[in-house]
């Protein structure tokens, strides 16, 4: 399918024909849903919004419930039948919900047709930004699922040259799927603020870089940009039985994704989680890419570590030691960072993202001892450190949880 059949599939909010009802909202405000645990909007709704609030709860609904009746729509959602027999059409029209036929059970009277959201209606393209090397693209399905994948080499790209190959990724992904694009979700280091500008990025050489306005113009598809640990936090809370998670994402450089009460928290300036730029200790330290000595990106990322740890000498006696305290200073580093966080927020859980061979080990045992030393060990025992569940995907599952969210008030 060419680029111009697709734009002509999906409209400029991701949903064909939607119109008026297309709910788009900033990363910042957006509801946080999950699959196992979805949210409900829970403000007070204006009558000029009731439409798109009640269709995103039948949406969000059947996403998390499957295959329904509008009987039980009704009931699930608290909205009269007659309702959710409107809105049910329009969503059948728009190509969102389909009709699966009639329900085979023993009940009296008419059996009851059972829809659900068309899941094979869309296609979502995650990227994810966040490693030193590469970046990395997916073709998602709506239920999380990878379809394809890319990625383009970095090779030391910076400034606009770092823009051109993620539209180079992006134009791949596109060309990979003949199914509609419901939009486009990227995760980038550094701070992102809500409208999707990339306000600073020093691994990347970005200051301002309007991205998401930039891959819009380009592929005129709706575009949702993050800070890659904000995107991969929505994926693990998912996963996750607690309301309250820290996700710190280990990779180029090193931030945090925060999620309290079951919503995102990004700040009144855009940086809550930005971790790595924390000068850690009065000792001074490795000088960092912002200019500083010490901060916990000098210590942590992947670039700094593995630079250290392929310095030594293999053939030596205690290579293996050697090798075992550099990931255990960077693990007290990253513990001392954590500590006021875990004991402000009184979190249960905290979960790392990143190479499981660097942070899996010495790291993440350091990590757990400096925190219960720096920690009130009666309000905090119950704390779990963990490494993600979804591995090097968390990026890109977040990526398209922030365009259902954002397109069609699910996930």
């Amino acid at each position: 399918m060419t680029t111009e059949a697709r734009r002509s599939q999906v409209s400029e909010g991701g949903i064909p024909n939607a119109g008026a009802d297309v709910l788009t909202v900033p990363f910042g405000g957006a509801p946080m849903f999950t699959r196992a645990r979805a949210l409900r909007p829970t403000g007070k709704v204006l009558p000029e919004h009731a439409r798109s609030h009640n269709r995103a709860l039948v949406l969000q609904t059947l996403y998390t419930s499957g295959a329904q009746s509008r009987a039980d729509v009704a009931r699930q959602t608290g909205l009269t039948r007659v309702t959710i027999s409107d809105l049910v059409a329009g969503l059948i029209a728009e190509g969102l919900v389909i009709e699966l036929g009639q329900r085979e059970d023993a009940r009296p009277g008419k059996p009851a047709t059972l829809i659900d959201v068309d899941r094979a209606a869309f296609h979502i393209v995650g990227v994810d930004l966040s490693e030193h090397q590469r970046f990395l693209g997916a073709v998602v399905d709506l239920d999380g699922g990878i379809v394809s994948r890319a990625e383009v080499a970095l090779d030391g790209a910076t400034g606009d040259a770092a823009v051109v190959l993620v539209a180079d990724l992006v134009r791949r992904l596109l060309a990979s799927t003949e199914t509609p694009v419901l939009g486009i979700g990227v995760g980038s280091p550094g701070v992102v603020d809500p409208l999707g500008v990339v306000r600073s990025a020093p691994n990347l050489g970005w200051t301002d870089v309007d991205l998401q306005a930039r891959l819009h113009d380009e592929f005129e598809l709706p575009v949702h940009v993050a800070n890659d640990a904000n995107v991969a936090v929505l994926a693990e809370h998912g996963s996750s039985h607690q309301d309250d998670l820290l996700l710190v994402k280990v990779g180029h450089g090193v931030g945090a994704g925060l999620i309290i009460g079951g919503r995102p928290v990004i700040g009144g300036g855009f940086a809550a989680g930005e971790i790595g730029h924390v000068v850690v200790g009065t000792d001074g330290g490795p000088r960092c890419a912002c200019g500083k000595h010490g901060c916990l990106e000098a210590w942590l990322a992947v670039p700094r570590l593995t630079a250290q740890l392929d310095a030594l000498d293999p053939e030596a006696a205690d290579a293996a030691s050697a090798r075992e305290e550099i990931l255990a200073e960077a693990g007290r580093r990253l513990g001392i960072v954590l500590a006021p966080v875990v004991g402000a927020l009184n979190l249960s859980e905290v979960v790392l993202s990143g190479p499981a061979e660097l942070l899996d080990g010495a790291l993440h045992d350091a990590t757990v001892d400096t925190l219960r030393t720096r920690t009130m060990a009666e309000h905090n025992r119950d704390l779990r450190l963990r490494m993600t569940e979804q591995a090097e995907d968390v990026v890109l599952r977040g990526a398209a949880v922030m365009v259902l969210s954002g397109q069609l008030g699910v996930s």
